[in-house]
């Protein structure tokens, strides 16, 4: 007899099988019980000193927001002790199939509202944290004199994009297209932060980015600004998973990101305000 799992059933057997691999590992521990204690055996129990449950929680979330995320995470962890936060950064589209795959995690963060949508079975109310917009990434120095998007149409340009299932290229395609500028890519990447990195290498000459993923590599690469009425504005949707086994932690750390703390540690990285 054949047995179809739901997702929520997914999620339930991949967080037992989890559990099982990790038992030896703990018995090899420094003997700090401390965590354990506090979280108990489901990784949740007592009160953090910020008021919500300590856990540790499984965060999937947009590559662009790999620095600051690290940030957040680090404050996060220091005014809630007992709560750990893991993150797992990559592409919106392969997060939200990861989500739709029953892969287990806690929170959801995409760097755009159309993905979010795509798992609105699978998530809470999102609540809008950040903006961000485009830049033009260009090797140190902007040694091809890149000015505008004009300028990408260069076919002596080696221009890399996100490709276009990734909400950085969907916002790319979205400004060239609006300035009837054709690009032909080098290559067209799973993420915005591949884009960059092909930019610092020197393997792309100039690339489509956010402003903060520019500011991160500022020794690296140069940012030639767009101008708002030729820009796109980016949206970062936060979400609880709905099979969270942490939801109450999960909630609250969600709303940290809204917080006054949360939010200036997104503005001194260069995200709008939401």
């Amino acid at each position: 007899m054949s047995l179809t799992l739901t997702p929520a059933r997914r999620r339930t057997a991949a967080a037992v099988l989890t559990a099982a691999l990790l038992v030896p590992l703990a018995a090899c521990g420094n003997g700090d019980d401390t965590r354990k204690d506090a979280a108990g055996p489901s990784g949740s129990g007592s009160a953090s000193a910020g008021g919500a449950p300590a856990a540790n929680l499984t965060v999937l979330a947009a590559a662009s927001l790999t620095d600051v995320f690290k940030t957040a995470g680090a404050a996060y962890e220091k005014s809630h002790p007992g709560t750990k936060l893991t993150f797992s950064f990559a592409g919106s589209q392969e997060l939200v199939a990861q989500v739709s795959q029953g892969s287990p995690a806690d929170v959801l963060v995409t760097a755009d509202t159309k993905s979010m949508d795509k798992v609105k079975a699978d998530t809470g109310t999102p609540a809008i944290i950040a903006k961000n917009r485009l830049v033009i990434a260009t090797g140190e120095g902007n040694p091809f004199k890149v000015d505008d998007l004009q300028d990408l149409a260069d076919t002596r340009l080696k221009v890399v994009l996100a490709a276009p299932e990734v909400p950085a290229g969907k916002y790319s395609k979205q400004i060239l297209d609006a300035r009837k500028v054709t690009v032909k890519p080098v290559s067209q990447e799973p993420n915005v932060r591949a884009v960059l990195s092909k930019v610092e290498l020197g393997e792309a000459d100039a690339g489509l980015v956010y402003k903060t993923d520019a500011a991160s590599a500022a020794d690296k690469v140069d940012a030639v600004e767009i101008p708002d009425e030729q820009n796109a504005i980016a949206k970062y949707p936060a979400a609880t998973i709905k099979d969270s086994e942490n939801a109450e932690a999960a909630a609250a750390f969600v709303a940290w990101l809204s917080s006054p703390e949360g939010q200036k540690i997104l503005q001194d990285a260069g995200f709008q305000k939401p």
